[in-house]
């Protein structure tokens, strides 16, 4: 997935505009001459799945747009250590400015394509679909989500608007599952998704009762009462959509699949996962 320039600019901007500070690279400008070219190479230094290339190359030609920059290994591909991703080449000031910019974003997002394509792997052979959450670094959920595709995952809600996920709290607040089903069936547009979460399959059995929902997240259940809920959802006929959620691990992901689930969300998979090492050398 590649998203238009015009939509990462802004964040990359930000960020540049940061370490840049209010006098630029002070560094660079005091020890390497005006008019110094070199050729610089970014490099994986651990197996992984890329992701920031597209993030990196904004940030490069932002700095200096005269920068030549070509891309060895894309966004959503494997890499083994050693590999070369980037190769950018031109005036050395302007690679050095925009080098750590380049690399937390790469180095951050790599490691959350890698992580999510480990889950996906431990899936392999269900049909459950992995999917990540809402639960991303503040300004960066975009391409956060973005890493998670390139990983092999699938994106869960973008922002509060995308879908009417109704939660615990939710349901406490109105004063039950049957009003708040109620409550969207008299007032959703036909064109909103609307998932429920139950954490007890009494609960479950509620909805599918009165209706109105397309997905419902099963939340901290274990396999067994996972595999009970699949089967009653299965038997009510009218097919809803079943998430898995909380307390999920790489371990559980294959055990979690087998129960039958469509979905399983991992908060983790954006505010846990570690940075690749990724480093640029002249």
């Amino acid at each position: 997935m590649t998203l238009p320039d015009l939509i990462l600019e802004p964040m990359v901007r930000n960020a540049l505009m940061e370490d840049l500070g209010s006098y630029g690279d002070i560094t660079t400008r005091t020890v390497i001459p005006a008019g110094t070219t070199y050729k610089a190479r970014l490099n994986a230094r651990a197996d992984a799945v890329v992701s920031g290339m597209q993030i990196a190359r904004i940030a490069f030609h932002l700095v200096d747009p005269s920068l030549k920059v070509r891309t060895v290994i894309g966004d959503g591909q494997r890499c083994q250590k050693g590999d070369v991703l980037m190769e950018i080449e031109g005036d050395a000031a302007a690679i050095l400015s925009g080098e750590r910019v380049a690399l937390n974003f790469a180095g951050r997002l790599t490691g959350i394509a890698t992580m999510t394509a480990g889950y996906v792997a431990a899936a392999e052979g269900y049909a459950t679909r992995i999917t990540c959450t809402r639960k991303t670094t503040p300004g960066l959920r975009i391409v956060e989500k973005q890493a998670v595709l390139h990983g092999g995952g699938f994106n869960h809600r973008y922002s509060l608007s995308d879908a009417i996920l109704i939660k615990d709290n939710h349901i406490a607040a109105a004063g039950g599952i049957r009003q708040v089903l109620e409550a969207t069936k008299a007032q959703a547009s036909h064109m909103m998704v609307v998932e429920i979460e139950v954490d007890r399959l009494d609960q479950l059995a509620e909805v599918l009762e009165v209706g109105g929902a397309s997905v419902v997240l099963l939340d901290n259940m274990d396999n067994d009462m996972l595999r009970e809920a699949v089967a009653m959802v299965a038997k009510d006929g009218d097919r809803i959509k079943t998430e898995a959620s909380g307390n999920v691990t790489l371990e559980r992901i294959a055990s979690i699949a087998a129960t039958g689930v469509d979905y399983i969300s991992s908060g983790a998979l954006t505010h846990s996962a570690g940075t690749v090492d990724l480093g640029l050398d002249f």
